[in-house]
């Protein structure tokens, strides 16, 4: 046990100046060479701390008194700020998260990676830090006073439902839908995930943000097609914007949102949007990026720092529907994109159809086993693009990117740390990390993004 507990105990109110942000928007600060996390804190606050958790190496607090405010903090403009489990950074500027976001981006590299990139250039911040999502799912439940209807979010590391329909994250129309849904829908009783009881479970909203066209999805318990479908109607005549309402059956008791079983009830069954220039029809299983205006950014620097050449085959790994790859199709030779899911493998190829582009092809399977068989068969392409899950690349695929020497490669990632884990093993079998370029992708949250360029050492 570090001699350090001896000197902290849970409910000991404790001096501390927060020195240093966490990629979960906690401050950091030391108190006798221990290490303690406080949420809700900004770099530069002199507070004191009730300590709340104490272990081996750290503690965790809470905010007792500010003395002296940090310059970077400004007064949330959220009621459940402080409850909801959301926003993490919204009582600091954004100028200042997005400061923090670059700092933790470049400190992975530094920390896990032992990587210092020849290039790190300045986080590309998004120009509206408010309304960006095109897509939310409001678990629902009843109020505990009135016992009606209402919807929400979750409250951080729970699932205690925290009354809310005006999410600054959220566009203001999907506020005005759900209000309307909160009124229509109290016939239907709210599901409750303890007993197994209720049938409305979630009301998942989604906006093309190029079309503006709508979607309405009421996810329920078992099918209440007869209810909802009137319903349905009267949303459709009140919001010309919402061009599909669907139902979701889901009857499993599980933390998974959407079930197996989708029916039209008003509508057309998908709505359309442009993405990168790329005409996409949406369902709600379709994977989308949320923030769509800076997603368009992020994939503009993999377009660049790739630079494809019209000799050239690029290799786009956990391709999804196939965005990424169709983006550079215009200036690359080939395209060949590998994605587990089939379904995202059918919208990829339909993708390609709908714009007229012939030089891609698209596969479904495993990453990893897929490349690894094109490095037996001696597949050889200049480019790879990597955008992996947050658990990042595994071992076999890295191995046969590897193999197949590839003049260069770009990782998109949503977690620096596996970003960084799989950079350095690239590192290690001869490929330079030339650019490290942070993204803020989902400004209030604690999530950042990267976009790496290696490039293969021939010496």
């Amino acid at each position: 046990m570090n001699a350090n507990n001896t000197l902290v105990q849970k409910n000991q109110i404790v001096p501390l100046t927060i020195t240093g942000m966490t990629a979960e928007g906690n401050g950091v600060g030391k108190y006798e060479g221990m290490a303690v996390f406080v949420p809700q804190t900004a770099i530069g606050d002199t507070l004191d701390v009730r300590i709340v958790k104490v272990c081996k190496q750290y503690a965790y607090g809470i905010v007792d008194t500010i003395h002296t405010p940090s310059p970077d903090r400004i007064e949330p403009d959220c009621p459940v700020f402080r409850t909801c489990g959301g926003c993490v950074f919204r009582h600091i500027s954004y100028e200042a998260e997005c400061r923090i976001k670059a700092d933790l981006v470049t400190d992975v590299f530094s920390r896990i990676g032992h990587i210092e990139p020849k290039t790190i250039l300045p986080i590309l911040g998004a120009a509206a830090p408010d309304g960006y999502r095109n897509k939310t799912q409001y678990p629902c439940g009843a109020d505990g006073a009135s016992g009606e209807l209402c919807f929400g979010f979750y409250a951080a590391r729970s699932h205690r439902l925290i009354p809310q329909t005006d999410c600054r994250l959220q566009p203001p129309l999907f506020r005005e839908i759900l209000e309307q849904c909160r009124t229509l829908l109290q016939p239907l009783s709210p599901y409750d995930e303890r007993t197994g009881k209720g049938i409305l479970r979630h009301v998942y909203i989604r906006q093309g943000y190029h079309s503006k066209e709508v979607m309405v999805c009421f996810v329920v318990a078992k099918a209440a097609a007869q209810v909802l479908r009137p319903i349905s109607e009267t949303l459709m005549q009140a919001f010309p914007e919402i061009r599909s309402v669907m139902m979701n059956v889901n009857p499993k008791q599980t933390n998974v949102i959407l079930g197996e079983q989708t029916q039209c009830l008003c509508g057309k069954p998908t709505i359309s949007d442009m993405f990168c220039g790329i005409p996409v029809l949406l369902s709600p299983q379709s994977f989308y990026q949320v923030n769509t205006e800076q997603a368009e950014r992020l994939f503009a620097v993999v377009r660049r720092l790739a630079n494809p050449q019209k000799h050239e085959l690029l290799l786009d790994l956990y391709c999804g529907i196939g965005v990424i790859g169709l983006s550079m199709a215009d200036v690359a030779g080939r395209i060949l994109g590998v994605e587990v899911v089939p379904q995202a493998v059918a919208n990829a190829k339909q993708n390609a159809q709908n714009v007229g582009i012939d030089n891609a092809e698209f596969i479904a399977g495993d990453a990893g086993s897929i490349a690894a068989q094109f490095a037996l068969d001696g597949v050889k392409p200049n480019i790879i693009v990597l955008d992996p899950p947050r658990k990042g690349c595994d071992e076999q695929t890295l191995r046969a990117c590897i193999q197949m020497q590839p003049n260069r490669m770009v990782m998109v990632s949503c977690n620096p740390a596996t970003a960084a884990r799989d950079a350095a093993f690239l590192a290690e079998h001869g490929y330079a990390v030339d650019v490290l370029q942070p993204v803020d992708l989902f400004p209030r949250t604690g999530h950042v993004e990267c976009v790496v360029l290696m490039s293969r050492d021939k010496a």
